[in-house]
């Protein structure tokens, strides 16, 4: 039976995870897998939380170079977080020969080309499933499952925090703040929560997963994003009696006009699966050519969840002798010839205030026609005083034109837009 040495960078919620995966499931994998993973090393520098653990002291590393030059190990996994230590440290192991295991989107999202030219020169591995939707297998998916296919398109909810406070608003009517303040309570959201809350942990995931997904580099640049903290419970009451639920996308698409990546909120219809999708819940819905919809669910953090995803890939790297690449030319920028679309359609959701008398509406209408914005819904809700609080959704449109006839209406005083939110097709 084969043997295999890991060394765990870090023993917080994932580490801590993955160490209690692997040590409890040693002699499954015996067993199922045919390999015997031994944690030889952790490297923490809080060791009473090794200990606590359960690690043996003399497993205790000091330094990265303890770790490195170890010939038992053969499977560095970091999931110590951040960028500049986690990089320098997965590069010290890749130039070791030491395949590696990573939770860490934004490395990965940020400095894969440089990883994998490390990878690729030394014959390691470089596995990142935890990095993106948490103990749902994604990664995986478009890698061994879907790859028959051409992915058109990919949507999906990949940030548990976000989730949870939209959740949280809608079903219990809480304030965005309010929401935000539960989170952190109970683990959910960091004290500063602007990486989830302004859409960034999404950006990240899903420029590593749209570039898996198309099979070539779309840099953290080329996503738009726009994040919850404007997000207003009135809306949301609003949106859910037109039958819609509201989320935080991430949307990805490929077609004959180029690639679409952007992360925002969006209203999605109640029967479209990703509408049930609640807390901390995660969720990706494909679209291959062949297959036709595939959805992955599951939770999309936590200790267990993302310790299973991070020793799935120590066992697919313990296992298969044969490392396995981008499949595209991975650069830190895109490929020249490859056409990103901006001015990217959707439908829209619009509260206006209006002054309450005959032919604003008319008005407003007109000067959305324009710009070539046709409204599909329109319901007129209790006002204050002399303004009428006025909902729209519009058919799909661009979001330039869009936005010009906004700018138009706030120019001419017609109405005052409250809210502008992209309603998913």
């Amino acid at each position: 039976m084969k043997k295999i040495g890991v060394s765990i960078l870090g023993l917080g919620v994932v580490g801590g995870g993955a160490y209690k995966i692997l040590t409890q499931h040693r002699e499954f994998y015996q067993r199922t897998q045919d390999v015997d993973i031994v944690v030889e090393s952790v490297l923490e520098k809080n060791r009473a939380r090794a200990l606590a653990l359960g690690v043996p002291e003399e497993r205790i590393a000091s330094n990265i170079a303890e770790v490195v030059f170890d010939p038992d190990v053969n499977i560095v996994v970091e999931v110590i977080g951040g960028v500049e230590d986690a990089r320098e440290y997965v590069l010290a192991a890749l130039n070791a020969g030491k395949t590696v295991v990573t939770s860490n989107k934004e490395l990965v999202c940020k400095f894969s080309h440089e990883l994998e030219r490390a990878a690729k020169r030394h014959n390691a591995g470089l596995y990142f499933e935890a990095s993106c939707v948490g103990g749902v297998p994604i990664i995986r998916t478009l890698l061994d499952g879907v790859q028959a296919n051409r992915i058109s398109s990919m949507m999906g909810i990949i940030n548990g925090t976000t989730n949870y406070i939209l959740t949280k608003m809608t079903k219990e009517g809480t304030t965005y703040e309010e929401a935000l303040a539960d989170a952190q309570r109970l683990g959910f959201a960091e004290a500063d929560p602007t990486a989830d809350v302004e859409g960034y942990d999404a950006a990240y995931k899903l420029s590593i997963l749209s570039s898996l997904a198309f099979h070539t580099k779309v840099p953290l640049a080329k996503v738009f994003r726009e994040g919850i903290a404007g997000v207003d419970k009135e809306d949301i009451g609003h949106g859910n009696s037109l039958g819609y639920e509201l989320k935080l996308l991430a949307v990805g698409k490929q077609s004959e006009a180029g690639i679409e990546v952007r992360v925002h909120p969006a209203f999605v219809r109640k029967e479209h699966p990703l509408a049930n999708v609640d807390g901390s819940f995660n969720a990706v819905f494909l679209t291959g050519d062949s297959v036709g919809e595939v959805m992955l669910y599951g939770r999309g953090a936590g200790e267990l969840p993302t310790g299973s995803a991070v020793v799935s890939d120590i066992i697919y790297a313990a296992t298969h002798n044969e490392n396995k690449y981008s499949t595209f030319k991975n650069t830190a920028t895109a490929d020249k010839d490859v056409k990103f679309v901006t001015d990217f359609s959707s439908a829209y959701y619009l509260r206006l205030n209006v002054s309450d008398r005959p032919g604003v509406l008319a008005k407003i209408a007109s000067q959305f026609g324009k710009y070539g914005v046709s409204i599909d819904k329109l319901v007129q809700a209790q006002g204050a005083g002399d303004k009428a609080t006025v909902i729209l959704i519009t058919h799909e449109t661009h979001e330039l034109s869009l936005k010009n006839a906004v700018a138009k209406l706030d120019a001419l005083e017609i109405a005052e837009v409250k809210t502008v939110l992209r309603v998913a097709s």
